[in-house]
């Protein structure tokens, strides 16, 4: 018994000292500064170069903070592709940990993915979906600019983190809480900029005569091509700077 009692004691202090670390991080911050802040504890405690989360909601991932640009951007091409290994954990409920991105499985099941991440200097990306056993709500990305795996000790700290950042979303107020009249989107504001894809969107199935399948197809669809985000295009379409014609 005493090598498994030494075991879970050392697991005890690793949970100890990220939950340590979690609390210093998001000492002081106000609500809408819990995410990035949160994203930059994963960062401080894990071999990764960036993090990043979202909120998953019908199909496209509503990002809520980021710990870099980098992050932010190569997370932003998950959404704009509609693929890779963020959109596989929120499906799967279960941590997808693409480890190389510059060679084998990982670039067959992401091809796409994989070289516009690869390009931005992100070679492994670990995603941990956000809930419980039943209900993911959203990933946490972390990123990495060398492949490689995540040790079991890593692991375990990544799911920690994950675990906090899903308290942390739930306890953000919403609308309703805070006694809103205007109707203000859940999490204060922090997606405001991804309300207007989900309004782009609505704009596409008018022009189009389309379902919300269909519209965010489209959208993504012109972001790639153009090699833009969705987001980028979105923001054009709501300021009629694109319109979507029936061919």
């Amino acid at each position: 018994m005493r090598p498994k009692d030494g075991h879970r004691d050392e697991r005890g202090r690793e949970r100890t000292g990220a939950a340590d670390a979690i609390a210093d991080g998001v000492r002081g911050a106000g609500p809408g500064e819990i995410p990035a802040r949160l994203c930059g504890v994963a960062v401080e405690l894990l071999p990764v170069t960036g993090a990043s989360v979202s909120l998953h909601s019908d199909g496209m991932p509503v990002q809520l903070g980021a710990s870099s640009a980098q992050a932010a951007y190569v997370t932003e091409i998950q959404a704009t592709l509609g693929d890779g290994p963020c959109q596989s954990a929120a499906q799967s409920g279960t941590p997808v940990l693409a480890c190389d991105l510059t060679t084998g499985g990982d670039v067959l099941r992401w091809p796409v993915f994989a070289q516009q991440a690869t390009a931005a200097g992100v070679r492994a990306v670990y995603s941990m979906p956000l809930g419980n056993d039943t209900v993911c709500v959203g990933t946490l990305d972390l990123y990495r600019d060398t492949p490689g795996d995540l040790t079991d000790r890593d692991l375990r700290t990544a799911r920690l983190v994950a675990g906090m950042m899903t308290v942390a979303l739930m306890a953000l107020p919403r609308a309703e809480d805070a006694g809103d009249q205007d109707g203000e989107r859940w999490l204060g504001g922090l997606a405001a900029d991804h309300d207007q894809v989900y309004q782009a969107t609505g704009m596409i199935m008018a022009q189009l005569g389309v379902g919300t399948d269909e519209a965010l197809a489209r959208l993504r669809a012109h972001a790639f091509a153009g090699g833009s985000t969705a987001l980028d295009v979105a923001r054009d379409v709501v300021e009629h700077r694109v319109r979507f014609d029936q061919e």
